[in-house]
């Protein structure tokens, strides 16, 4: 079997507590023809020490590993210098907290023929588990990737970052990663292969292991980050011109956006009633519903049971049921689960605002409309 020589890319800032097991799950790779470039991107821990114990550019047993460092430019900026720099026909990407099985690489390579004549294979994209910790957030993540990954096609929109190869010319052709990108180059990337004709496979045999994204603080400003980065990704790539799959991968994020205005409608049609009630204006039960405050309580109500509804059905409610199942305090968990997913909400809706913000002022690689 032909074995084209891919390059594999990771980079690295401020993850010195990763990088070994990263390097060594990317070197016990079992593909037999393979280099490894990973980019240090102005790590002030002990990263930079760390990577460069692994430079090893004129390996005489093993794979050649490149290490390059570079000032805090970015996670697209890296991949960009690695693309330029590679050797390989393929370029694969990973991320540093990620630790990629044995056959990641090799199952990814089996997949790159295509199926048809029709097809042009540009990209292979695989299957990322999140490890879960003890705590409630790692657990909703974990689960909530698993849920995106079960209902994906083989034919995808989106060459996720921790897990995928693309062919060399066909990225460069597109233009490669933009250093100015604020996030999401994966997705960015590849929108325009598949806007040029190709096609991105989806090979979930060719997994990798996410160390467990714990803490609420570092779960919402990811959230946020992936909403602002969605304003460029839709800006850039609105439906009406997108060719291909349309995207399979955004999961629960579009039900929990609505949360936030649910909650903003239940305390809408609250405060009044609420209102009536401390000052003493309301002298009866029977009086409250016979005035428009009534009214209120009523709405109140619906929207409670539309926020549970919601909260329990569709992507999300998986997550929910799956998330509670497995916790030994039931109760308290549900409770839980409601703070986090209304932060959750303001999180996205932070993050749109400020992706809006970067689109009037044409940053962090926005296009400026022309006037």
């Amino acid at each position: 079997m032909d074995s084209p020589m891919v390059s594999i890319t990771v980079s690295v800032r401020n993850g010195a507590k990763w990088i070994e097991g990263c390097l060594q799950s990317l070197l016990n790779q079992s593909y037999p023809n393979f280099e490894i470039l990973a980019v240090n991107d102005g790590s002030t821990d002990d990263g930079e020490a760390l990577l460069q114990s692994f430079h090893d550019p004129e390996a005489q047993r093993g794979p050649r590993v490149v290490v390059h460092h570079q000032s805090a430019l970015g996670l697209a900026a890296g991949r960009q210098w690695a693309l330029e720099h590679a050797r390989g026909e393929w370029v694969a990407i990973t991320d540093i907290d990620v630790r990629p099985e044995p056959n990641w690489l090799t199952n990814l390579m089996m997949s790159v023929q295509p199926m048809d004549e029709q097809e042009r294979v540009v990209a292979v994209t695989g299957r990322t588990v999140f490890e879960q910790a003890k705590d409630i957030v790692s657990r909703l993540r974990s689960v909530e990737i698993a849920a995106k990954y079960r209902s994906r096609p083989r034919r995808t929109s989106l060459a996720n970052g921790p897990c995928s190869v693309f062919n060399r010319e066909a990225l460069l052709e597109v233009g490669g990663f933009d250093p100015a990108w604020y996030h999401a180059e994966d997705m960015e990337v590849s929108l325009r292969l598949v806007a040029a004709g190709g096609t991105i496979v989806y090979a979930p045999e060719a997994l990798v292991k996410h160390v467990p994204e714990s803490g609420l603080k570092i779960f919402l400003n990811k959230r946020r980050r992936d909403a602002r980065a969605h304003v460029r990704i839709v800006r850039h790539h609105p439906r009406r011109r997108r060719r291909g799959p349309d995207f399979d991968f955004i999961g629960s994020s579009t039900i929990v956006l609505s949360l936030l205005p649910m909650w903003l409608s239940i305390i809408g049609f609250g405060l009044p009633l609420a209102y009536e009630m401390l000052s003493g204006s309301i002298a009866s039960t029977s009086e409250v519903y016979a005035t428009w405050q009534g009214k209120t309580l009523v709405g109140s109500l619906v929207m409670l049971v539309i926020h549970e509804f919601v909260l329990w059905r569709g992507p999300l409610g998986v997550v929910n049921r799956e998330v509670i199942r497995t916790s030994t305090n039931k109760v308290r968990s549900i409770f839980r689960l409601r703070r986090i997913t209304f932060l959750w909400s303001i999180a996205l809706w932070q993050g749109l605002v400020l992706g809006g913000l970067d689109a009037l002022r044409g940053a962090n690689g926005h296009r400026r409309r022309s006037r």
